[in-house]
């Protein structure tokens, strides 16, 4: 009997590649960056299945031409906006996403991220390997303090709530908006309170991003709400690029209506180097990584294959995003 067809838009760990590779007919794109569109459409044809990362779109087009026996798509992501899922459900073809695994690396992360842009880390790096460090000095990169201060969380799901985990071990006020759980049970265990955006806006000291992209959250970060926001306020953004507008934020951070930013995300990414945001102090921008850690990204990769292979085989997927097609 043959194994089923499947693409990999680009290698994985091999935890979970290993399991892909013995049970179907896999063509995994060996490239470093993504499959340009038209090999992307080449490639799908007659598969059965597709592995996607966020770096690839799967649209309309794709599932077109991959065919009508496109059995399941599987996200090596917690995301999924690369992909057209009311497409998919009108095609009866489920999605499956990695959520869970990799909360607490990323709030790890975007604490760091925090961490670092209080107390301008990298800028105290750079200093120091330009060779401008000649004594300690009483002024010499004043940051703000992280204990005690008011930490604004826009997003109040896994990741969102992790972050305000760690917060309570510095002993911040969180404040958090999500339009779907104002009245979350987790919160009073958390010590967060729920609060419209303006509020958070102008009473954060960090606002930090946790929200999916929507078309009603694209862009929500724009000049307005920069002008709501402390001009002593740090941003920090790993949860999608283009919930921020870059250009309303670099007029912000460079006219002082906000003191710092830290992303791992942006629009688009990666970040062209001629981006306006690069000519700035006050904001660290690293290449996507937040999920990167080896134990998180490998346990991805399990959940990725283990969702790719229940759609091939005919069963539910562990953690799929259009439970709705099963309903047909």
């Amino acid at each position: 009997m043959s194994k089923p067809k499947v693409f990999v838009t680009r290698e994985i760990p091999e935890k979970g590649l290993a399991q892909v590779r013995e049970f179907c007919d896999a063509d995994i794109w060996p490239g470093e960056l993504p499959p340009p569109r038209e090999v992307l459409l080449e490639r799908v044809k007659g598969v059965d299945g597709i592995l996607s990362l966020l770096t690839s779109k799967i649209d309309a087009a794709v599932m077109d031409a991959a065919g009508p026996q496109l059995k399941v798509i599987s996200n090596y992501a917690v995301g999924f906006d690369n992909i057209d899922i009311p497409e998919a459900t009108r095609r009866g073809i489920p999605v499956g996403n990695t959520p869970g695994v990799l909360t607490d690396t990323t709030a790890d992360f975007a604490f760091a991220l925090l961490m670092a842009a209080a107390r301008r880390v990298v800028e105290g790096d750079n200093y120091t390997r330009a060779g401008k460090w000649k004594t300690w000095g009483p002024k010499l990169l004043l940051g703000v303090d992280v204990h005690g201060a008011t930490l604004g969380i826009v997003g109040f799901g896994r990741i969102g709530k992790a972050m305000a985990k760690r917060a309570s071990g510095f002993n911040m006020r969180v404040l958090y908006y999500d339009p779907i759980n104002q009245n979350d049970p987790d919160a009073p265990s958390l010590n967060a309170r729920f609060t419209e955006l303006d509020e958070l806006y102008a009473e954060s000291d960090f606002v930090s991003i946790h929200t999916p992209l929507t078309p009603e959250t694209r862009h929500l970060i724009s000049t307005e709400a920069f002008k709501k926001m402390k001009s002593t306020a740090v941003l920090i953004n790993t949860a999608r690029g283009p919930v921020v507008d870059n250009e309303a934020l670099y007029h912000a951070l460079k006219n002082g209506d906000i003191a710092y930013a830290a992303l791992d995300v942006t629009e688009p990414e990666p970040i062209p180097a001629d981006s306006p945001l690069l000519s700035l102090e006050n904001i660290i921008i690293t290449p996507h990584i937040a999920s990167a850690s080896r134990a998180t990204r490998d346990k991805m990769a399990e959940m990725a294959a283990a969702n790719l292979l229940a759609g091939l085989k005919g069963e539910p997927l562990p953690t799929c995003v259009n439970p709705e097609v099963y309903k047909r």
